[in-house]
């Protein structure tokens, strides 16, 4: 962080904490990123207890005063026992947030990232102005969240926005013949199997009969047929989990995010196959694409982490 921070008006720090990278994000009062500052995400327990450590000191040392510190995580935050479980972090059955506190010397809040980009979304990006917003982050796996009235919705099992363990429609799997194999969950025939990115590339080795990565595979959808009915049972399937969380959350608008919503086109695309599977004389909410960017997840978090205090969460 440069030298003429040292004083500003910073008010939090946001950890963004994923499988293959650690970045920490301060903000000042009106919620503008000041510096940022990113290390690989270590392969054991205590190395990144101590990496996180160093990121939120490196923030603190730059304001006069203690801070608020979020970190939006990879995988499932139980808040109940402290515990994050990730297939990629180091973190699995350690009493996390206790020894993240415990290091630092102070308390810190965590967040699922979903629900972190969701809540930075809803505030300050894509869902700023709608009563309550429905994120879908479509990437590695199939997640969200949602917010009202600028804050997070939870029930008492805390993991509303695991959309990607809702079980996939039966009649589009039948329909076009596609495998229902294990989900890292335990479960079988989970709807991110065929949503998340290696979804897509198992649904185009069915179709196509050939190993193909996103990319290509949106590069060829214009001119061959093949490659575009695969884009087209994708977005039926993410049309139905679309229409399903409708009805049960009928949010304002709904926040695409995570990789795959980098898909040139993806947000119409969506659109129209939703609108095809509504009730007639219905709308869908309107699909929107995250603003935030790389900034979000880390804004979120420290969004979260404030709002707690002030609230002496």
């Amino acid at each position: 962080m440069n030298i003429w921070l040292k004083g500003r008006d910073m008010i939090a720090v946001g950890i963004d904490l994923g499988g293959t990278k650690i970045e920490a994000q301060v903000f000042d009062a009106d919620w503008a990123p000041l510096d940022a500052r990113r290390v690989p995400t270590p392969l054991t327990y205590d190395a990144l207890i101590d990496d996180i450590t160093a990121l939120v000191d490196w923030a603190q040392s730059f304001a006069d005063h203690q801070v608020s510190v979020g970190i939006g995580s990879a995988g499932l935050v139980n808040t109940k026992t402290g515990t994050v479980t990730a297939a990629n972090l180091p973190s699995h059955g350690k009493p996390f947030a206790a020894d993240v506190a415990n290091a630092l010397g102070r308390s810190v809040t965590f967040l699922n990232d979903s629900q972190a980009m969701a809540l930075s979304e809803a505030v300050f990006g894509a869902g700023r102005g709608y009563d309550t917003m429905l994120a879908l982050v479509l990437g590695t796996g199939v997640s969200g969240a949602l917010v009202a009235n600028g804050l997070l919705q939870h029930g008492c099992t805390q993991t509303l926005g695991e959309f990607g363990h809702i079980a996939a429609p039966a009649h589009l799997v039948q329909a076009h013949g596609l495998p229902l194999v294990a989900c890292g969950c335990g479960q079988i025939g989970c709807v991110e199997t065929l949503l998340s990115g290696a979804g897509l590339m198992r649904i185009a080795a069915e179709v196509m009969g050939e190993q193909m990565s996103p990319e290509a595979l949106i590069e060829k959808r214009a001119n061959d047929q093949r490659a575009r009915k695969v884009w087209d049972i994708w977005c039926a399937l993410a049309a139905d989990l679309i229409r399903t969380l409708t009805r049960t959350t009928d949010p304002h608008c709904i926040v695409l995010g995570g990789g795959l919503s980098q898909i040139h086109g993806i947000a119409e695309d969506l659109t129209r196959a939703a609108q095809a599977v509504q009730f007639a004389g219905f709308d869908m909410p309107p699909i929107l694409l995250a603003q935030g960017g790389d900034t979000s997840g880390a804004r979120g978090a420290a969004y979260h982490a404030v709002m707690c205090e002030a609230r002496n969460v």
